[in-house]
């Protein structure tokens, strides 16, 4: 999967996340939905955006899968509060 695909995946599929990305982004929902379409090729989410989902989601999947393509492991910097 590209990152497209695994952020639509993540974000797009999990009821409600996408309408919170969006106002954590300060964009329309539609605007986000279709960046986050892996099958429209007119409109694609920006890498200053890309920090913005992964913070505002909490998946950092999108980022472990460039992570891996670039030969790196993703670790956290801290652990997590539960």
């Amino acid at each position: 999967m590209n990152v497209t695909q695994i952020l639509h995946e993540s974000i797009v599929r999990r009821r409600g996340l996408a309408k919170q990305v969006a106002k954590a982004l300060g964009k329309p929902y539609s605007t986000l939905l279709r960046e986050l379409n892996p099958w429209d090729r007119g409109a694609k989410i920006g890498v200053d955006d890309l920090s913005a989902i992964l913070r505002s989601s909490g998946d950092v999947s999108a980022l472990r899968a460039i992570a891996e393509d670039l030969g790196y492991r993703l670790t956290p910097a801290r652990e997590k509060k539960l």
